[in-house]
């Protein structure tokens, strides 16, 4: 018998069918197994697109009995996808990223589509791996970092994948009709493709569910109504407004307060500002040592406030602070800094507003009832802490001349801003501070125009990390939204013009009316120790004797963790000020 017209273009479809899948296969291996450049990559991924989707349009991809204008619609798409990665050489790991989001999600609806006109275990299987498919393209979008460096094995998957199915299906749907009359001998077979579209939809659900945890943060209180202060406010910064008892998170044998009070914004106009105070349970009628704490980074938005979390004093050296209150008999002051518990947006690391902050926290503190405080202090900081605190030391003999400060110390300080955002700006640490300055500094210096001036692809994790607390669980989620940031926030032409001019004019640089205690951790990965020697150095050689102590193997928050050997140093350094004992500088 002679071969038909429709014989001879059916093997031809067959041997095409063969060649794509091969061509396939051996486009995902190349990018799977070589190390390629990333214009490679490009080219390699975007001829699988092409070849997919012609595979798509013969009907030759394996996904299934889908109508013929689908079919032709998904693989010209897929095509056309290809065709513009191979063709704009000139575009970004992220523009074919988007390119495999788009594959991935239409193939997916396709494969859906397709399985619904199939026999029962191919629907079965069809609808949960294209379900995988939509769902896999859209955690793409929301890890686009990781998605990036994981690009060419994950389009090389798929490709072999695609491949695969499509040399196999042909083979795997005769032996399917051959046993469709043996009862259960071939069931185990025929549903196997089920079993494992079923166990990789599950995987991939697992992921979706693990990114919303990690994502969506805590749901820690707003401020309630004791954060909203009655107009007008008198003319002065450091007047005690309100003040009630804190129960939540207070150690053993103390007392402690919430306390709202006046303090300056950045425009100089008298603002409310909230904090808290902790004093020893037992004391007497003498006045308290006092001591002044400029808390680390919790955030840019009112909630972050130290007073509103459940563990309010356990910021920054939070051990030692309990020892100088329960041991030793000290009160301690924490300003929440304006922004935070009060509304509006903190100014986060202008140092003047933190200075004075502190300053009138430690006012305030002196006018609650059945509490005496001594106006002599000592001021603490860690991180952001560690510059409010230098900061404080700067400014306060003009700013409230009435408060002695006895010493400085500042722990893993941010020092030269300029210096750290450069040093960190590809990190993930560095993203997150970057993200939480473009969002404070647009609204306190809009002349920069931050908001117009981030590296493209950024904003928008900018806008969700400036939303996110940096402690507690919201602190995962900010720093799991900075590994997505794809690039460093700040272009290099914005960080060397007016924006670090900015950071340099906020870097603490004395002189100081006290000795000055710095301790820095030598495994430190956001405070660099190379970056805080040079800024030590700079400050000895301007003539300002600091006691300048580093800690090997201690990385940012290990440096002040209850076993950190700085924890019993700066408690005896601390009462060393009181008694008014000579400094011991190393320059």
């Amino acid at each position: 018998m002679s071969e038909t017209g429709d014989d001879r273009a059916g093997r031809t479809r067959r041997v095409v069918g063969i060649v794509l899948a091969l061509v396939s296969i051996a486009a995902g291996a190349v990018l799977i197994l070589a190390h390629l450049a990333l214009p490679e990559i490009v080219r390699v991924a975007g001829a699988g697109l092409v070849v997919v989707g012609l595979a798509t349009v013969l009907g030759v991809d394996g996904a299934g009995h889908s109508r013929w204008w689908a079919r032709i619609l998904t693989g010209v798409a897929t095509a056309a996808a290809g065709i513009v990665v191979l063709v704009w050489q000139s575009a970004s790991i992220r523009s074919l990223l988007w390119v495999m989001v788009t594959a991935l999600i239409v193939h997916g609806v396709h494969t859906i589509v397709a399985a619904i006109r199939s026999e029962t275990d191919r629907r079965v299987a069809g609808m949960f791996s294209g379900a995988a498919a939509v769902l896999l393209g859209l955690l793409c979008l929301v890890w686009p970092v990781l998605a990036i460096e994981l690009i060419a094995l994950g389009v090389g998957a798929w490709l072999v994948f695609v491949g695969l199915r499509g040399l196999l299906d042909p083979l795997l749907h005769r032996r399917r009709e051959r046993a469709a009359a043996r009862a259960g001998s071939g069931r185990l077979r025929r549903w196997g493709r089920t079993i494992l579209a079923v166990t990789v939809f599950l995987l991939v659900a697992a992921l979706a569910v693990g990114s919303a945890l990690l994502l969506r943060g805590d749901d820690r209180p707003a401020p309630d109504d004791f954060y909203t202060s009655t107009e007008p406010l008198p003319a002065e910064p450091g007047v005690l407004l309100r003040a009630e008892t804190l129960t939540v998170g207070v150690p053993a044998g103390a007392d402690a307060w919430r306390i709202l009070y006046t303090s300056t914004a950045p425009d100089d106009t008298v603002v409310a500002v909230s904090g808290t105070v902790i004093a020893p349970g037992d004391r007497g009628a003498d006045a308290l040592p006092l001591l002044s704490v400029a808390h680390g980074t919790t955030g840019i938005v009112p909630r972050c406030a130290p007073s509103l979390s459940p563990t309010p004093f356990s910021d920054g050296a939070g051990a030692a602070l309990t020892q100088m209150v329960t041991e030793h008999g000290w009160a301690g002051v924490i300003s929440d800094y304006v922004g935070l518990g009060t509304p509006g947006m903190h100014p986060y690391l202008v140092g003047q507003v933190e200075a004075r902050n502190v300053l009138d926290a430690s006012r305030a503190a002196r006018q609650l009832d059945g509490l005496t405080l001594s106006s002599d202090t000592v001021v603490w900081g860690h991180s952001q802490g560690g510059h409010g605190a230098l900061w404080t030391g700067q400014i306060a003999d003009d700013y409230a001349p009435e408060l002695t400060l006895l010493g400085i110390a500042g722990m893993a300080p941010a020092t030269d801003l300029y210096t750290l955002a450069e040093l960190s700006k590809d990190e993930v640490g560095g993203k997150t501070v970057s993200a939480y300055i473009a969002q404070s500094w647009n609204e306190v210096y809009p002349e920069l125009d931050l908001a117009g001036h981030l590296n493209p692809g950024t904003a928008h994790g900018v806008e969700m990390i400036g939303d996110l607390c940096f402690n507690e669980q919201d602190a995962i989620a900010a720093l799991v939204r900075g590994t997505q940031i794809p690039d460093q926030v700040f272009p290099d032409a914005v960080l060397d013009g007016d924006l670090g001019g900015t950071l340099r004019e906020n870097s603490p640089t004395g002189p100081w009316p006290a000795p000055v205690l710095i301790a820095q951790g030598l495994a430190d990965p956001l405070v660099k120790p190379a970056m805080q020697q040079d800024w030590v150095d700079a400050r000895c050689a301007d003539g300002e004797p600091l006691d300048y102590r580093t800690y090997p193997g201690r990385d940012h928050n290990g440096l002040v963790a209850a076993d950190s050997p700085l924890t019993p140093q700066l408690v005896s350094w601390t009462l060393d000020r009181w008694n008014r004992a000579a400094p011991t500088p190393t320059c």
